[in-house]
């Protein structure tokens, strides 16, 4: 077996620059919800010495004297990117995995025309050229030295984002500079666990007694030791798993004591969870509804949630505002200033094994076809082109974005104008 492991360098950051050459060489950074916290930088910005989540507030006299470019999240730009990246590399190799949204391993055993750095740097190429987006490529014949391969890649510009552990003799070298707090499994405590007993790299892991680390830190570790030593035990995944819960939130621009703005956003929050639901073909079993006022602020503070158990699963909006309602306007306190709210699904099933109550009135039929033209509408016309009246129209909670980027690629009106 041979794996390949696709990283994009910087994917937000990257994103940014695709419609903005004029970025090129300049330090960028983008700052999650409500425009807190530095969530990805490009090689510049981390050169400046700015932290990963750092609130933007403290970066500003940095941000300010090296001219860096500062971008609120634009995720519908960057799930949008990302599928494209995807695109490329299902055409490239028929035996995909999607790991994130900027990273997928690939089988690449089956290629014949190319050796596997050949075939990497035609990867590499092929996405920068059609997609503006520059990856790394790791090559190992486990997944886990597949990402080792992708993190030396990254780190180490002599590779010039391509590194192959395939017939390599001096393999156990390069995994000595590997930290085992890098390795692809090893969390936190781990990490400190295995350097207390003197494993401080992907190679003292690799030598580790195998029942030691088993006893340590179960089959996982054990599995990990293994694939170091090229014995693989982690498959490609076909499909993803489903998923066990869903859970849309928000901070919101500025806080509010107002029920009706509360239960917009909650509504809103239900209407992106139902989609996502039918999109996968998943129905909720359980629902979740939370709020909460600003622990950082002064002023009395109150945090609440309320559980539903659903008679009968669902994905409908309808059905989810009508539960959300019912449990938020039991969570629902005067005299505080609500900072945030969301909801959850949790125990989903695949819709196709729906059971109903025997005191079940509603038209499951009739929902399913309005749900089918609900979706239809929005995805030709625009997201919340048609909506419930629930979620309101002014969104006075909606989130403070004051650098975002256009969406480009998923809005008409941001396509850009070029003057010939």
């Amino acid at each position: 077996m041979l794996f390949a492991l696709v990283d994009c360098n910087n994917f937000y950051a990257s994103c940014e620059r695709v419609f903005r050459p004029d970025l090129e060489g300049k330090p960028i950074i983008v700052l999650s919800n409500n425009d807190g916290c530095v969530i990805a930088r490009s090689a510049e910005a981390k050169a400046l010495g700015i932290p990963m989540g750092a609130p933007a507030f403290e970066m500003e006299e940095l941000i300010t004297k090296n001219k860096v470019f500062v971008f609120s999240s634009n995720y519908a730009l960057y799930g949008d990117l990302s599928q494209r990246v995807m695109g490329v590399l299902s055409q490239m190799s028929p035996d995909i995995e999607i790991y994130s949204i900027d990273e997928a391993f690939l089988r690449i055993d089956s290629i014949r025309l190319y050796s596997p750095e050949e075939y990497a740097r035609k990867i590499q190429s092929n996405i920068y050229e059609w997609l503006g987006i520059p990856v790394s490529v790791g090559i190992g014949s486990t997944k886990t030295l597949a990402k080792a391969a992708n993190y030396l890649a990254k780190s180490f510009p002599g590779h010039r984002g391509v590194f192959s552990f395939e017939n390599r003799t001096d393999g156990d070298e390069y995994l000595k500079q590997i930290p085992v707090s890098k390795l692809w499994g090893i969390g936190e405590q781990h990490a400190s666990f295995l350097q207390q007993h003197d494993v401080a790299s992907a190679y003292d892991l690799k030598k580790a007694p195998e029942a030691w680390i088993r006893s340590k830190m179960n089959v996982t570790g054990a599995r990990i030791v293994k694939e170091l030593n090229a014995i693989s035990c982690i498959p490609m995944e076909d499909a993803p798993a489903h998923r066990k819960a869903i859970c849309i939130s928000r901070s919101y621009g500025r806080p509010t004591k107002n029920y009706r703005e509360l239960e917009e956003a909650t509504a809103a929050f239900v209407s992106r969870l139902a989609e996502k639901l039918r999109k996968q073909k998943m129905l909720a079993t359980r629902l979740t509804v939370f709020v909460m006022t600003n622990r950082f602020a002064r002023g009395p503070r109150y945090v609440n949630f309320k559980t539903i158990n659903l008679s009968v699963p669902t994905h409908s909006t309808a059905e989810l505002n009508r539960m959300m309602v019912k449990a938020l306007s039991s969570l629902f306190r005067k005299g505080y200033l609500y900072k945030k709210s969301g909801i959850l699904a949790e125990e989903l099933i695949p819709e196709n094994i729906r059971q109903t109550s025997l005191w079940d009135s509603t038209d499951h039929e009739k929902q399913e076809k309005l749900m089918k033209a609900l979706d239809l509408i929005n995805a030709k016309t625009g997201r919340d082109s048609v909506r419930y009246a629930l979620q309101g129209f002014d969104r006075k909670w909606k989130m403070r974005q004051e650098k975002l980027s256009a969406s480009y690629t998923t809005k008409w009106s941001d396509i850009l104008n070029i003057q010939i």
